[in-house]
């Protein structure tokens, strides 16, 4: 179950990492606009705020591969990261997009199932 939780929590990192690279690189180019359904008067009135909430994903990805490079040591840490991103999660589905939920919330939730499982 341990190798199960740190690929979960590996593929997790990985998502925050095209998050941050959507948000701080693409937001206003084709793939960011469909991404976020969002027109381009948006994006562009809105790329340094989006950049800022990408930098904020590199941490989390950053934050769950730290926790992963520790192995068995870093599970404090790979929890701490996980319910930080379910609460972005509730909190950006509760104000912003329901989608956040299920993109953020419900896989680090699996993540943190498996993690306490193993």
């Amino acid at each position: 179950m341990f190798i199960a939780a740190n690929i979960a929590i590996a593929l997790l990192a990985l998502l925050h990492v095209y998050i941050l690279v959507i948000e701080m690189f693409l937001w206003d180019k084709p793939t960011g606009l469909r991404a976020f359904g969002q027109t381009q008067e948006f994006a562009t009135a809105t790329k340094v705020l989006a950049a800022n909430q990408g930098l904020y994903n590199g941490f989390l990805a950053a934050g769950l591969f730290w926790g992963l490079s520790l192995g068995a040591a870093g599970s404090s840490i790979k929890i701490f990261f996980l319910l930080c991103i379910l609460v972005a999660g509730v909190y950006g589905a509760a104000t912003a997009n329901r989608k956040i939920l299920f993109v953020q919330s419900v896989p680090a939730t699996l993540c943190l199932v498996l993690l306490l499982l193993s």
